[in-house]
């Protein structure tokens, strides 16, 4: 068994126009896996508008832990309650930068693609959070500044903010090379 952290990635479809039902089952789920050990965190993330698939990220301590919550009576219960609120389900786990990125079915996009889609949900999240509490981590030192920024931004950008962007990014970061374009030579490869 893996002892890296874990990472469920589930889909559910709403069936029905049940919206906020399903939305409240989801954030139940949430509370129900925050009661396991092992637990990291979780997340939803809404369909943008036009889709109906929600998504839902588990993330547990290793591949363990996650088990124990994936085969609990509780957790049967809790999809049991759910069943009438959406169709198409579709689950798949990863492994460290792969939650953000695909999985092992698919081919990773080029890391310089993957390093624009990290900036691009980073940067303003920074800016804005420097805004908001620059004034009151200014009195503190160096350290002590970069420590509670780097606390408070490091979870939200893993579970909330670098998904959502490579969700919104998903058609660029897999987009196949156009044919016909080929990176340029150099000039010492051109000799």
């Amino acid at each position: 068994m893996s002892t890296e952290p874990v990472t469920l990635m589930v889909a559910r479809r709403v069936r029905d126009g049940r919206y906020h039902d399903l939305l409240a089952w989801l954030h139940e789920g949430e509370q129900l896996a925050a009661d396991f050990p092992g637990y990291l965190g979780s997340g939803v993330l809404a369909p943008p508008p036009g889709d109906d698939e929600f998504q839902i990220v588990f993330r547990f301590a290793d591949e363990q832990t996650l088990d124990v919550w994936e085969h609990s009576a509780s957790r049967r219960a809790w999809l049991q309650r759910g069943s009438d609120l959406f169709g198409q389900p579709h689950e798949q786990r990863a492994r460290g930068i792969d939650t953000w990125f695909g999985n092992n079915d698919s081919t990773p996009p080029p890391r310089w693609k993957q390093s624009v889609a990290i900036w691009l949900a980073f940067f303003p999240v920074s800016l804005l959070f420097n805004m908001l509490f620059g004034g009151v981590l200014s009195e503190l030192g160096l350290v002590a500044r970069i420590l509670i920024s780097t606390l408070a931004l490091t979870p939200l950008m893993t579970y909330l903010f670098i998904p959502l962007s490579t969700r919104l990014l998903a058609p660029w970061l897999t987009a196949a090379p156009r044919p016909g374009l080929r990176p340029a030579k150099s000039a010492a490869s051109a000799r």
